[in-house]
């Protein structure tokens, strides 16, 4: 059975065709063939989605609307709670907690008749490019297993790449939806910051997370957005904005007198050739399809990085203080005569990785007395800067456009140094920075050591206009045949 596209499981199940149950053992079967080798799934809950997939197929025996994504595989982020199975967000810390509730998005991809396969690998605490930086092992990226999926999503990534699922869950600090999504060659949508509630979301920085899909198809991800999308009471940060119909057609409508902005910061020689070569043909296809390129500046592109890896750490020194191993958490075992900041500091020590203690420590320093305004003051006001940089460069144009990464999938410790692997998200970062909607979609391949390898095209737009951000990159789905391209030993991707 195939499980590429959420429109053609849910159609075969809502019209009674297959089952829910079938589709399920037909994911549990792709994931064991597969889990050994790519590490994808940090655990299954076969329970509760044997639990789910019945309940689907009796609304459907009942002659009831089984829900929009009725019996569809999803796969989510070790970091977003639900309360079945444990939620570790890829940390010793947090190993076999239990959560006593599942967040809203996952809920509501519940309601919508999904069903949960099971915990994704992830970066610990989200906090990574790899998703080398997981306690409990580094995901392989399906299309070379030597080299990563990318990160800090890059178990969800590879669920979809590998063909175990047509969606899952990640979330998106500076780049961790679409990055992977890029070195994975499947679609990842992070939408504005506030479409989607963050409420069961473990913390890394409050004011740049955002969740959302991973796909084979920009439909698929479309419908997940509609899904998932909309107010919730229980996140002050989510907004009351309307989330945009484009179901029945409406996406497939082209954008007349589409203007795509291209900055001249992100054709930049430190570029792969190859990724720069795909990037420029993907400008010729929408050429082809009536598009004006316009030339528009970001010259603050280089210092998002900076400016992202003083705020992400900040808030994660604040969202991380939390676990102490007293309330919840890892405890480290109680010595005769210890002091309880002795025990706190022991647990910390033993629970936390090295790149989260990294963080947790640079957040502290930016934070403290005497140096705050120097940094974090300062960083608060460049976010300013960008924000407003990307508002002048949309009263020039529809969508602004680029690589999503500026290579290919690295293979695994190639990039050992902290400051290497940060400046993987420099085409992204921004974007949570100023809050705005962005999605990664395949456009090219590159050949590197015999190995082909996906190519990821950047799309970003205005915030809450994520409308137009969807049926732009559309338009060049429907163009190329990039996302029917699948890694080695998986099917082939029907066309759509």
């Amino acid at each position: 059975m195939r499980l590429d596209s959420i429109d053609a499981i849910a159609s075969a199940v809502q019209r009674g065709e297959t089952s829910a149950s079938d589709v399920l053992d037909a994911a549990f079967e792709r994931i064991r063939a597969c889990n050994d080798d790519l590490l994808i799934f940090r655990e299954l809950s076969e329970d509760a989605a044997r639990r789910h997939a019945e309940a689907v197929d009796a609304r459907v025996a009942a002659g009831e609307d089984p829900g929009p994504l009725a019996g569809v595989p999803l796969a989510i982020k070790d970091n977003m709670v639900t309360a079945f199975g444990t939620s570790c967000a890829g940390s010793r810390i947090l190993e076999g907690f239990e959560s006593p509730y599942t967040g809203t998005a996952v809920q509501r991809m519940l309601d919508a008749g999904a069903v949960p396969l099971g915990k994704t690998n992830c970066d610990e605490f989200a906090m990574g490019s790899s998703t080398e930086h997981c306690a409990y092992g580094a995901t392989r990226n399906p299309w070379d297993t030597e080299r990563v999926p990318g990160g800090s999503s890059g178990g969800s990534a590879a669920a979809v790449a590998a063909g175990c699922c047509p969606v899952s869950l990640g979330s998106d600090t500076g780049g961790s939806i679409r990055q992977p999504a890029a070195l994975c060659g499947v679609v990842g949508l992070k939408p504005t910051f506030g479409r989607v509630s963050r409420h069961g979301l473990i913390a890394f920085g409050s004011s740049l997370d955002q969740i959302g899909p991973f796909t084979r198809s920009v439909g698929d991800a479309t419908r997940v957005l509609t899904a998932i999308a909309g107010r919730d009471p229980m996140d002050s940060t989510s907004v009351d904005v309307h989330v945009p119909d484009l179901e029945e057609g409406r996406l497939d409508q082209p954008i007349d007198g589409l203007r795509i902005g291209v900055p001249r910061e992100y054709r930049d020689e430190r570029n792969h050739p190859e990724v720069h070569a795909a990037v420029e043909a993907a400008m010729d296809v929408y050429r082809g399809l009536g598009a004006t390129i316009v030339d528009v500046e970001l010259p603050l592109t280089d210092q998002g990085i900076a400016t992202y890896y003083v705020i992400a750490p900040a808030e994660a020194s604040s969202n991380l203080a939390r676990y102490d191993g007293i309330r919840y958490g890892h405890r480290a075992e109680p010595r005769a005569g210890e002091e309880l900041f002795d025990l706190y500091a022991r647990s910390r020590a033993e629970g936390f990785g090295p790149e989260v203690k990294r963080r947790v420590m640079l957040g502290t320093y930016v934070l403290s007395a005497g140096y705050y305004d120097a940094y974090y003051k300062r960083a608060l006001q460049v976010r300013r800067l960008i924000a407003r940089e990307f508002d002048a460069a949309f009263a020039r144009c529809h969508v602004i456009l680029g690589p999503t990464s500026p290579f290919p999938a690295f293979r695994a410790g190639a990039k050992a140094d902290p400051l290497a692997m940060y400046l993987c998200d420099v085409f992204t970062a921004n974007a949570n920075i100023a809050g705005i909607p962005g999605i990664s979609l395949p456009c090219g391949m590159v050949r590197e050591d015999g190995v082909d390898l996906p190519v990821g095209l950047h799309l970003q737009a205005k915030a809450f206009d994520e409308g137009t951000l969807l049926r732009a990159a559309r338009m060049f789905e429907r163009a190329t045949d990039h996302h029917q391209r699948t890694a080695p030993g998986v099917p082939a991707v029907a066309a759509g």
